[in-house]
């Protein structure tokens, strides 16, 4: 279990806040049908346990490991849908824009990036940002909990299997397929997301492409009018930004 961030780290964490707060507005986001005239769409991706509420973004092929700490900020343990923000660039053309996660019914009155208590805060600027850097293009969010289910699944998986076989490309490359087979809409045929259920356990492990795949993306909590986290939100476009020019 990660330590509270020290007393200095928080302090900096305070003056920065104008540099911490997202730019996008999500609310906005996920209630608009269209922006810059392209069609928003909304997937339900089913719903995801935090058995401690002990949570982080990272790239699950990647960098998913038993020494990867959570935010230092704690969730509500529980059950919650996942839904991801689908842009329509052009017809039958679609791009992931953020995973949301709610917590409450509460709607969130800000967004402050999420942060594990250890960045370097002292040069963060305006328009910089920490985020996690998805290699393989993938995503997911996770409950420590669940990090360990999974990293013992591999584990035994690669005991099981020879040192020839990829852990993506002859199991995991199937359940993508099967979630194009199951639900087609917004993805390709291959698949562009999962929400895994590790052998073992009840727990999940969602898996969603990215919207630009490698790369570097923002993770914000949404806080309510009293405070209080509210939601998660894993920022992958800034459609403002990303499209703007492209509509005039």
């Amino acid at each position: 279990m990660s330590q509270f961030p020290s007393s200095e780290w928080m302090k900096l964490y305070e003056e920065k806040q104008p540099y911490l707060k997202a730019y996008s507005d999500f609310n906005a986001y996920f209630s608009a049908d269209q922006i810059l005239g392209m069609k928003m769409h909304h997937l339900n991706m089913g719903k995801v346990k935090f058995p401690t509420g002990e949570i982080f973004v990272c790239d699950p092929l990647v960098y998913l490991d038993p020494e990867e700490e959570p935010y230092f900020v704690r969730v509500p343990k529980g059950e919650f849908p996942i839904e991801t923000l689908v842009i329509e660039i052009e017809e039958g053309q679609y791009s992931f824009v953020a995973v949301r996660i709610k917590f409450t019914e509460e709607e969130a009155t800000q967004h402050i990036e999420a942060l594990k208590g250890t960045e370097q805060l002292e040069e963060l600027g305006e328009d910089e940002y920490f985020g996690f850097h998805a290699e393989s293009g993938l995503a997911t969010v996770v409950d420590v909990a669940t990090r360990e289910a999974f990293c013992a699944f591999v584990n035994r998986w690669e005991y099981e299997n020879s040192e020839d076989k990829n852990l993506y490309d002859d199991y995991l490359a199937v359940e993508f397929a099967k979630s194009y087979q199951n639900n087609p809409e917004f993805q390709r045929e291959s698949g562009d997301w999962i929400n895994f259920q590790i052998p073992g356990s009840d727990l999940s492990l969602p898996m969603i492409q990215t919207g630009f795949g490698q790369g570097t993306y923002p993770v914000y909590f949404g806080y309510d009018q009293n405070g209080k986290v509210c939601e998660l939100v894993i920022q992958f476009i800034d459609i403002e930004l990303a499209f703007s020019e492209a509509v005039k």
